[in-house]
């Protein structure tokens, strides 16, 4: 999880404080900050609302923190398509994509 130990020691927490928070072992910190080990899904949840992040940006996926708004839970097909075709881009025709388009709103 690339920002789980950014997001904790902004919190000034240490893995053992993180790890009881969640009911985990320091061990399973340490391993979800090294990429040894990943969360269920359950546990991304309540992370990423414990930090008010995003999983995507927990994870690392996205570089925004932002916690997507309720109306973005239903996307319409076509959303969903644009998407997934989104995701299939390399990282940099993404970034290419998200400047054209932070250059088309008003």
């Amino acid at each position: 999880m690339l920002n789980l130990k950014k997001l904790r020691m902004e919190k000034g927490l240490s893995q053992q404080a993180l790890a009881e928070e969640f009911n985990l072992s320091q061990q399973s910190i340490y391993k979800y900050e090294h990429f040894l080990a990943e969360p269920d899904i359950k546990t991304l949840k309540k992370m990423a609302a414990y930090f008010n992040v995003s999983v995507d940006y927990l994870i690392g996926y996205s570089d925004s923190r932002a916690v997507p708004p309720a109306e973005t839970l239903n996307p319409s097909e076509e959303e969903l398509r644009l998407l997934h075709r989104l995701r299939q881009l390399t990282p940099s025709v993404r970034s290419s994509v998200t400047t054209l388009i932070d250059h088309l709103q008003p």
